[in-house]
């Protein structure tokens, strides 16, 4: 049976919070420095530092790596993104499970309506998490897009 497992969506939760924080850090940072020969270092030095705290062990990716950024600074897949579209599908198989149950069920044949239950239930609670996890994202989005610059 697939299921969604609560550490993994809290693990991206926990990636998601932490990264957020962290822009919100530098962001501050950048602003509270005074020289403006001095800014572009120092705002160097503080994404330094928040990209080593972001690959730190609560990351998602792993400590020390850069699998899910490229060069040009291009999300690539195997970090956070292959998280995400893995946890996609498994939400989409579950959902696809619970309609071909409740489909047989409506058609009589033999299939215990308990089960018919709990496979749309677990997809509802899916879903639902799914939602609340688009809906951090776009927060932590818009967040970043109002940053000053």
């Amino acid at each position: 049976m697939s299921s969604i497992f609560i550490n993994d969506v809290m693990a991206v939760r926990s990636a998601i919070l932490d990264r957020n924080a962290a822009l919100r850090n530098v962001a501050s940072s950048a602003v509270s420095v005074g020289s403006p020969e001095g800014a572009g270092a120092k705002f160097e030095a503080a994404m330094n530092t928040v990209l080593g705290k972001a690959d730190g062990a609560d990351s998602v990716v792993g400590p020390g790596s850069t699998q899910g950024i490229s060069a040009a600074g291009r999300a690539e897949p195997g970090g956070f993104t292959s998280t995400l579209q893995t946890q996609l599908q498994k939400i989409n198989e579950i959902n696809a499970r619970a309609g071909k149950l409740t489909v047989a069920y409506e058609r009589g044949e033999e299939v215990d309506i308990a089960k018919v239950m709990l496979a749309r239930q677990e997809s509802s609670i899916a879903f639902e998490a799914t939602l609340q996890v688009r809906n951090k994202l776009l927060s932590a989005y818009k967040d970043i897009m109002s940053m000053p610059v």
